[in-house]
């Protein structure tokens, strides 16, 4: 709030505002305001807040810190004085800047401080963004994405847009006259404008050698590379990192080229895109999420049924990963991708056996401090989890009495409380996967 209020504050000084009386901007500072004030006190506060953990006895004055309902009714009245229609505000990393839990709370004030004035704008990243129950996304904001959809009718088109805007004549020259080399390159981007122009770069000339080159070095290795790094900043989420990279490359792609082999040779639809069931383990939907972060993959449609009629989620792997297994990517990749469909998928259930092979707690590769904060975590009561009071009832029947107890039992041993199936018992078993995995994700 701090942050926020200090952000209009500035603004308000560039407009020369500050040596107005102005009971607005006298609360959105905690105090009186000046053109020549360095400091508001609730920067002042702020700044004690964050240091305030090298003297746990101090004490703060909150008193003075504005309500979500205080700074719209401030940046109304700043509005009419400035004579502008309102002000927005921009707020980067916020998904880097803060744990899943305060990401909630986050997304929650984003809500609340939307108004005619006042336009929240957050940048936000694809499976490393926790929303919240009380933020809606599809009614709480308007989502642009940078992502194209590559099954767009206009896809191609718009990629080259892109480049175009920013290319030097001798590349505008390279493009109109190798246009099916740079489509096979748009397509392997996924729809990234990122991974295009990497790998844009490393083929000048947009020959077939460099395509072919260009796709193998960067599909087959540099994104893989990117991806396997998060294992050492993120040391808690090391075997989901690792496991991620080898369900990709060693299941998903191999299925997916085997598929796609029949298909071309049959004159059949190609695949590009996997599905999970919705039931799948926590761990291992935290390691796709992960895989959409380096975007080796990327989230298409929830709630997808599957040929049995379960429902889950369906995941576009990227194409250029797909076509980095072809032997000349260049000669085969388009027909590959102009013959795919979206509702061609290679199908993992919630039970399959490759989840079950991901191990849920790293026990050989962790910090000290990963590994305390871990224990911790793992002694706490199941009542801190996200279940309903009947569901910790029943965990608690069990002697289920901390996480690390419903993380130890087979499912079978959940099933032993009173109306307790598969189902329940893979959702209490989640809740639990859930709680861990988030803590570490801090």
């Amino acid at each position: 709030m701090s942050k926020v209020a200090s952000a209009i504050i500035r603004s308000a000084k560039k407009f020369g505002l500050l040596d107005k009386p102005s009971a607005a901007l006298t609360m959105l500072a905690g105090g009186r305001t000046s053109a020549s004030i360095n400091t508001t006190r609730l920067e002042q506060l702020a700044e004690g807040l964050e240091s305030g953990w090298k003297d746990e006895a101090e004490t703060f004055d909150f008193s003075m810190v504005p309500t979500a309902e205080d700074i719209k009714e401030a940046v109304s009245d700043l509005c009419e004085d400035m004579g502008v229609s309102r002000i927005a505000l921009l707020v980067d990393e916020a998904a880097h800047i803060f744990v899943p839990e305060q990401q909630r709370t986050f997304f929650t004030l984003f809500r609340d401080l939307r108004s005619p004035f006042l336009n929240m704008n957050a940048a936000v990243y694809p499976g490393v963004t926790h929303y919240g129950e009380a933020f809606q996304p599809v009614h709480d904001a308007e989502f642009i994405t940078l992502d194209r959809d590559i099954w767009s009718a206009n896809y191609v088109t718009s990629m080259k847009e892109m480049v175009e805007r920013q290319a030097e004549p001798k590349l505008l020259k390279t493009l109109r006259e190798k246009g099916e080399n740079f489509t096979i390159l748009a397509y392997a981007a996924s729809g990234n404008p990122r991974l295009l122009l990497k790998s844009i770069t490393k083929s000048p000339n947009l020959s077939a050698a460099e395509v072919n080159s260009a796709i193998r070095e960067f599909y087959r290795d540099q994104i893989w590379s990117e991806h396997s790094q998060l294992a050492s900043v993120y040391s808690g989420h090391r075997e989901l990192v690792d496991w991620g990279r080898k369900f990709i490359e060693s299941t998903a792609l191999a299925l997916l080229k085997l598929r796609n082999d029949v298909a071309m040779a049959a004159g059949g639809r190609t695949s590009l895109a996997i599905w999970v069931h919705r039931d799948a383990p926590k761990r291992a939907v935290q390691a796709l999420r992960i895989l959409q972060y380096t975007g080796v993959l990327k989230e298409h449609a929830l709630g997808i049924k599957a040929t049995r009629g379960e429902v889950g989620t369906r995941y576009v792997v990227n194409v250029g990963c797909v076509l980095a297994g072809e032997s000349n990517p260049s000669q085969t990749g388009l027909a590959i991708v102009k013959a795919s469909d979206p509702r061609r998928m290679v199908e993992f259930g919630g039970t399959q056996e490759i989840f079950q092979s991901l191990a849920f707690i790293s026990s050989d590769q962790e910090s000290t401090s990963v590994s305390d904060a871990l224990k911790r975590r793992l002694s706490r009561s199941v009542r801190e989890l996200d279940l309903t009071e009947w569901q910790k009832d029943k965990l608690e029947e069990l002697s289920l009495t901390k996480i690390r107890d419903v993380l130890s039992a087979p499912d079978d041993r959940l099933q032993q409380a009173y109306y307790v199936g598969p189902a329940r018992a893979r959702q209490m078993k989640n809740a639990a996967e859930t709680s861990v995995l988030e803590y570490l994700s801090g």
